[in-house]
């Protein structure tokens, strides 16, 4: 009887082991970044709301200069494992620190442009790759 619900969990050591070396890279990289954002007391993005002021963290995928209504923007995509959020600094066409892969903690007023969820001009953190963290 005890036998009966052995396959409806993963046990043991060895089944996840298993389980890691099948799933692919991108899934385990997801799945640390959800780690790190809810230690870090940050809400998911794909938790947030419109118009909701939040703080969320991720990574950057891709850090891009594009002018919005004339005025220089610099773009860039912050994702942290749920879902990805563009992250605007307007009138700025570079920040020291700001580049793709860095871990970012930002703090602001969620809005949508495009069809996406946007920051315009966040209060943000810089992460470094170890876990220690340095302000912006």
């Amino acid at each position: 009887m005890s036998g009966d619900n052995i396959g409806d969990q993963p046990q043991g050591r060895f089944r996840r082991m298993l389980s890691r070396l099948t799933t692919s890279s991108e899934e385990l990289a997801a799945e640390e970044l959800r780690q790190d954002t809810a230690e870090a007391g940050c809400t998911p993005i794909a938790a947030c709301g419109d118009r909701e002021i939040v703080t969320v963290a991720g990574t950057l995928r891709t850090v891009t200069l594009r002018p919005r209504a004339g005025v220089p923007a610099l773009e860039a995509e912050l994702f942290d494992g749920t879902e990805a959020l563009d992250v605007v600094w307007l009138g700025r066409r570079s920040i020291v620190g700001i580049e793709p892969g860095r871990r970012l903690i930002a703090s602001g007023r969620i809005g949508h442009a495009r069809g996406r969820r946007v920051l315009f001009n966040p209060r943000y953190e810089l992460r470094p790759v170890g876990h220690g963290s340095e302000s912006a």
